[in-house]
């Protein structure tokens, strides 16, 4: 029998990040879940205190040719949020960018973005060359290629400053309105799907009781799990945790102890 793997939790420090035992402990913004060797998607879980800074990141192509990287499509679901939380996607109305790049030496680009309220459940899809902020008050499971590659087009004029990359995202940016909320489509099987696309595919499900979990076949899939809690193969599952069920794996008992929300994302 193929078990399945628990990925590993890194936390990562960001300045927009909160700290839930200074002065003990560093800023944490993220926490990353990967395995050795890598895998194509990357998970994380973001927890903002502030705004994040407005970026963007390139496609496959640009980054092969300019950063020696895969490109970065990402997708976010939210899980929680301060009343009044917004994220920024895309612009408002179609923009020049002599505009944009003026906007963000002046701090006013904010004023082009278009800023979407969000809701615990909701989930977006963000693809190449979109900008986009996440706001403060927010924790979200990111879902993505795995790329660090991120270019800053404004910071806040935060304290240490940190490089702004207009140049490239004057190069990847598309200049267009863009809405990127998803729409939850029902599969037979009892999953949802949230997002589709090239990179990667991301359904939603709550179990409850016992059941099995039959893997799709692919090389490799990963569930996230979000609330609950509950057993996969025998193995404790609870709340921030991913694992991967390797190309191969058969029928995996599944049981939810509490209802079980489970996020399943793997590359089509």
């Amino acid at each position: 029998m193929i078990k399945p793997v628990k990925l590993r939790s890194t936390c990562v420090e960001r300045v927009w990040g909160v700290t839930p035992k200074a002065p003990w402990f560093p800023k944490v913004g993220e926490i990353w879940l990967t395995l050795d060797p890598p895998l194509p998607i990357l998970i994380k879980f973001l927890f903002t205190t502030d705004k994040l800074s407005v970026q963007v990141h390139p496609d496959d192509a640009y980054a092969r040719e300019h950063e020696n990287s895969r490109g970065k499509t990402e997708m976010w679901y939210i899980l929680d949020r301060d009343p009044g939380a917004v994220i920024a996607l895309g612009w408002k109305r179609p923009v020049e960018w002599n505009e944009v790049e003026s906007a963000c030496y002046g701090g006013t680009v904010e004023e082009l973005l278009e800023w979407v309220p969000v809701t615990p459940g909701d989930s977006f899809y963000t693809p190449a060359g979109t900008v986009h902020a996440i706001g403060s008050g927010i924790t979200l499971c990111e879902i993505q290629q795995n790329s660090d590659v991120t270019y800053r087009m404004y910071d806040y004029d935060r304290m240490p400053m940190r490089d702004l990359h207009l140049k490239q995202s004057r190069d990847v940016t598309q200049l267009t309105p863009y809405d990127g909320r998803s729409q939850p489509s029902p599969l037979e099987d009892g999953w949802e799907r949230l997002v589709e696309s090239p990179h990667f595919v991301t359904d939603r499900r709550t179990y409850t009781g016992h059941s099995h979990y039959k893997p799709l076949g692919r090389e490799s899939e990963i569930l996230i799990v979000l609330d609950g809690a509950g057993r996969l193969a025998g193995e404790k599952l609870i709340p921030g945790q991913a694992w991967l069920i390797p190309q191969g794996s058969g029928l995996t008992g599944i049981s939810a102890a509490t209802p079980l929300k489970l996020l399943r994302t793997y590359v089509p």
